[in-house]
């Protein structure tokens, strides 16, 4: 850590993450006792680093002094609404996870043909065979054909896998209190590719309130023989002059959705890893945890809106608008370079034309010089905005 006059280390600013801990899990709101001590201890957590700081709050004036305690109650009174906002948002968040449950219950039911609705179409002297009805029973593929239609999904997702993905009964997911972070259970029918019944993948968070993942964790899924979707087998064919003259077997691993379920590893030991190691690792954990939110926050809540293919197109207009957003404010900023290129363009060619009048002294080197404008005014590169 870098040092602070020589002597006191230079400390990070407090966030009120750092009393995560303190904080009660569960839908319940926080009770007066509670309340007290998650308080008393973002005072003693102030103190001790106001205790720490000492070094570098001695070295203000007396002045300083005065206001920096004045805003230092205000971070106080901030904290202490910021953890009633922590704790009101958990018990929010709970009470309508409860009331979504009847509406996933009945989709549960209605998607897999436990229960049915009566047609609004269909008229009364239809024919159809019990067979055919048999066949229509419930939503065919619906978790399968909501999870391709989202784009974030849809490259996880190869031909092999739609074969095992069609048992998919229904997913859910629910938050995990110890440690924090949330976990996606994945129901299926029974099937001939493995013998789960139900597939888990946990993540677990540094923080509930940012998303930092500090691990993964996926349910080892117990394939029958030969219907691994993540390996394949290659049949090599022997070198010439090699004694034996039959096909070498190998299997390797190939992409799948299902390598969802096998996520990367942390080592224990970070410093083992080199930088290139340890980017790329990075790099596969923050994919990994984009899946898993994207079918937390927007495929189970919205699956039918995915299956239609109506939440696809509202994902598609919401990328245009950001998009036309940031070309604005890209385009705002070209014409702003362009004109100052156009000014320095300008410049140059009246200091070629015209004559020095100028009877002030050279410049000293390393000082600023002002180009342009009446005098005390900026180049344009240099305005406050």
């Amino acid at each position: 850590m870098s040092k602070q006059g020589g002597s006191e280390e230079q400390l990070a600013p407090y966030s009120m993450a750092d009393l995560g801990s303190a904080l009660p899990t569960g839908s319940a709101a926080l009770s007066a006792e509670d309340r007290a001590g998650l308080v008393n201890a973002l005072k003693d957590k102030l103190q001790h680093l106001a205790g720490q700081q000492s070094g570098f709050l001695d070295s203000l004036s007396p002045a300083v002094k005065n206001r920096v305690s004045a805003l230092q109650e205000f971070q106080s009174k901030h904290d202490e609404l910021e953890a009633k906002f922590f704790e009101e948002r958990a018990a929010l968040e709970a009470k309508y996870q409860k009331l979504y449950e009847p509406l996933y219950t009945k989709r549960f039911e209605i998607v897999n043909g436990i229960t049915d609705v009566e047609s609004k179409d269909e008229p009364e002297n239809n024919t159809s065979t019990d067979e055919n009805r048999e066949e229509e029973k419930g939503v065919p593929e619906f978790w399968l054909t909501a999870m391709k239609t989202n784009e974030v999904l849809s490259v996880q997702i190869t031909d092999r896998d739609e074969g095992a993905l069609k048992y998919l009964k229904d997913i859910k997911w629910c938050r995990i209190d110890n440690p924090k972070g949330f976990k996606i259970d994945f129901y299926f029918d029974t099937n001939p590719f493995f013998k789960n019944s139900v597939l888990t993948k946990t993540y677990h968070m540094i923080d509930d309130n940012e998303p930092i993942l500090e691990r993964a964790i996926g349910t080892e899924i117990d394939w029958y023989p030969g219907k691994n979707l993540t390996q394949k087998l290659m049949k090599k064919k022997p070198k010439k002059g090699a004694k034996n003259a039959k096909p070498v077997t190998k299997t390797e691993q190939c992409e799948s959705f299902f390598n969802f379920f096998s996520p990367p590893q942390v080592p224990d030991d970070d410093e083992e890893l080199d930088e290139e190691t340890a980017e790329n690792l990075q790099d596969l954990m923050e994919q990994d945890y984009d899946i898993g939110s994207t079918i937390r926050d927007k495929i189970i809540p919205h699956a039918v809106s995915w299956f239609t293919g109506e939440a696809c197109q509202l994902d598609e207009l919401e990328d245009v608008d950001e998009e036309d957003d940031e070309d604005e404010e890209d385009g705002d900023e070209d014409e702003d370079e362009d004109e100052e290129d156009e000014d320095d363009e300008d410049e140059e060619e009246e200091e070629d034309v015209k004559p020095r009048k100028s009877r002030q002294p050279a410049p000293k080197k390393g000082s600023i010089v002002q180009r342009s404008g009446p005098a005390g005014e900026q180049p344009p590169e240099c305005k406050q905005q």
